[in-house]
């Protein structure tokens, strides 16, 4: 299940980011803060297999664990630094706390009126800005172009990326993932190379409007022909447009996946909505998918979630993707605490 920074049900109901309204202050002086915050989410999951057979269990749902830190190294100019470990898997601690591949998100920074610069390993750009304001839900997102251009997981570590100060409401965003010599059995990099990836975007913000505009060359995600020739998996690229009316959150997306590999290029067309009605969110989404070597298929979800305090919230989802057998489609439920 796709999570970024905790979860965002009580964000949309208090107009503020669950790590900040939850995280506890544990130091503060002399310009130095270091904040702790968390979550444990665990939920009920009902969905069907590639064969169209039904599969349910309890399971964890992102629970995490982190750090913030800041530090003003002079008026103008902060050093900060952000550490979350999210693979705890809360449903199976007896038997899984030896997880080698827990932490999702660590890097370092600086940022001040030039702007900011992240080394390290978090989110790629062009989930931030175009396929999350569409569905960052608690279960099921529509699909993106994971699934047909390589691991997500790996294409969020080893980057730096520069943002802009944001100029009469106009912000751009540029970066790479370095991969060097060492990194080569895990990336997929040649043995005994390096090569660099380029990834950047724009964002344009007028009152309630925004519109984001994100490219990346997934120059480090790679495939083997039939020939044994190792190349990148192609391009990504997208656009997507919000418009907020009170409580209510508006968005539409253009994706598109061009791959280096014949027929399998993919087209995202999707369509979002949010409302905040004061206790929790109710909110839906729809995307048709349209790969070059296949026919399109429309995806619908929907879910609400209720606030029991500001520290803990429960949810339900439904998803369909119109599949062969039904393959993913499902219903979920789930509670979320927060401290």
């Amino acid at each position: 299940m796709k999570k970024t920074l905790l979860a965002t049900a009580i964000a949309g109901a208090m107009g503020l980011s669950a790590a900040s309204a939850q995280a506890a202050t544990v130091y503060n002086q002399d310009g130095t803060k270091l904040d702790i915050y968390g979550n444990i989410q665990l939920a009920y999951y009902n969905t069907q297999d590639e064969n169209g057979n039904s599969e349910d269990g309890i399971a964890d749902n992102g629970t995490t664990f982190g750090f913030a830190a800041e530090h003003v190294i002079n008026p103008g100019l902060v050093g900060y630094l952000k550490l979350e470990f999210d693979d705890i898997k809360a449903d199976e601690m007896a038997t899984d706390i030896d997880d080698d591949d827990a932490g999702d998100t660590a890097y370092v920074g600086l940022r001040g009126d030039f702007g900011d610069v992240r080394v390290g390993s978090y989110d790629q750009l062009i989930d931030d800005w175009i396929q999350d304001p569409i569905t960052n839900n608690e279960g099921f997102d529509v699909s993106d172009s994971t699934g047909v251009h390589g691991d997500g997981a790996n294409q969020q570590t080893d980057k730096v990326t520069y943002t802009s100060p944001v100029f009469g409401g106009f912000q751009f965003a540029v970066g790479s993932q370095y991969k060097g010599d060492f990194d080569s059995a895990d990336s997929g990099v040649d043995e005994g190379g390096s090569n660099a990836s380029f990834f950047g975007g724009a964002k344009y913000t007028v009152g309630a409007f925004s519109i984001a505009a994100v490219y990346d060359n997934l120059d480090n995600t790679l495939y083997t022909d039939i020939n044994g020739n190792v190349d990148s998996v192609g391009d990504q690229y997208g656009v997507t447009a919000q418009y907020t009316i009170d409580s209510l959150r508006l968005s539409a997306k253009a994706e598109r996946f061009d791959a280096d590999a014949a027929d399998s290029d993919v087209d995202f067309l999707a369509l979002g909505a949010r409302y905040g009605y004061g206790m929790g969110d109710v909110y839906g989404a729809y995307q048709n998918v349209d790969p070059d070597n296949e026919d399109d298929r429309n995806e619908v979800i929907i879910g609400a979630t209720y606030n029991i305090s500001d520290a803990m919230y429960t949810w339900v989802e439904a998803a369909w993707y119109d599949q062969e057998n039904d393959e993913d489609d499902g219903v979920g439920v789930g509670i979320t605490y927060l401290f």
